[in-house]
């Protein structure tokens, strides 16, 4: 049986990367923290470890004793990061400089996995394509615009610039599904009769299932034609922010909705006052002036040919699908 860990197990894609392991036969070790809830993890027969990232010794000392004891494990799927804090400095802590550390201590010790997936972000690339409708590809320049896509193309050449194994680079677009809190906010103001959209000029968005995802995810450790690759991780399918609140309109059976556009200026304002509020009540606030830079950009189509040559992949759920399941769990109070 082959053993992987898999990082930030307790958070949202976390725990169905977990789920989707288990399903294929890994022995998992999920990486978790001591402060993190383990409510998804109990009861699955995972083994916890909590990561020291922020003390390279003491990682090094956990991945020696493991390589020592069990052996290396044979596959990484590094998830864990930030989305939302209340410093923006966390961004290059957490999601670059922790990257950084737990490489050099799995070569370090001898504890090289056959392949790395590095769960990375289609915000890596940034507002490249804002005046065209051609998707952003991977020839692109990378230009990200906000401290949290900048903290994922680092992440990126991290990974990239170490020689000690194989790797792949995902870059998922917008991902959603039953746990998943930033579209639930949008789902609940539907389901109570308004959408709110930032921005007089449509966005084009795309979005990909978690459950597809975490798919992606497995795949590319077991495909070597994936190795040394990066790919953009969608269901192939392009909607407007009009076109997006109108299905979920649809899906949760509601009769009128009342749609408001808020200019951008107004919505940088609210993302001023939310995040002034989360420095307040110490929680990191799901609108904040780094989420504007991202909720400004109007272009989120990116080329997913390749995901579909190389890995093969065919989504299992397009986006009313993957609706009607979130929705579904919402109202049963699912996870």
């Amino acid at each position: 049986m082959k053993r992987i860990l898999i990082t930030g197990a307790s958070g949202f894609i976390g725990g169905y990367l977990v789920d989707e392991a288990l399903r294929r036969g890994y022995e998992v070790w999920a990486g978790v923290r001591s402060s993190s809830s383990l409510r998804g993890l109990q009861g699955k027969g995972v083994k916890l470890i909590d990561l020291q990232y922020a003390d390279s010794q003491a990682l090094t000392a956990q991945l020696r004793e493991i390589a020592s004891t069990v052996g290396p494990w044979h596959y990484v799927i590094h998830n864990a990061g930030l989305t939302k804090t209340l410093k923006v400095s966390d961004f290059d802590k957490v999601n670059h400089q922790y990257t950084a550390t737990l490489t050099e201590a799995l070569a370090a010790v001898g504890c090289k996995p056959e392949k790395f997936v590095l769960m990375s972000s289609l915000s890596s690339y940034g507002p490249v394509r804002e005046h065209s409708d051609e998707p952003i590809s991977e020839s692109d320049p990378q230009r990200p615009d906000s401290r949290y896509g900048r903290s994922k193309q680092m992440a990126e050449q991290v990974v990239r610039s170490q020689k000690h194994f194989p790797y792949v680079i995902l870059r998922p677009t917008g991902v959603y599904g039953p746990g998943e809190k930033d579209y639930l906010v949008e789902i609940k103001s539907v389901m109570s009769g308004f959408d709110f959209k930032a921005g007089m000029r449509p966005q084009r968005l795309t979005f990909i299932y978690v459950r597809d995802l975490v798919a992606v995810a497995l795949t590319a450790l077991e495909k070597e034609e994936a190795n040394g690759r990066a790919f953009f991780v969608a269901d192939g399918d392009v909607h407007t922010d009009s076109g997006f609140a109108k299905m979920i309109k649809d899906v949760v059976g509601k009769r009128f909705l009342i749609s408001v556009r808020i200019p951008l200026c107004i919505s940088y304002l609210a993302c001023i006052f939310s995040e002034l509020a989360g420095r307040i009540t110490h929680k990191a606030p799901t609108l904040n002036t780094d989420k504007y830079r991202i909720i400004r950009q109007r272009n989120w189509v990116c080329d997913v040919v390749p995901l579909r040559e190389i890995l093969g992949f065919t989504p299992e759920y397009d986006l009313k699908k993957g609706l009607e399941e979130t929705v579904k769990q919402l109202q049963n109070g699912e996870k």
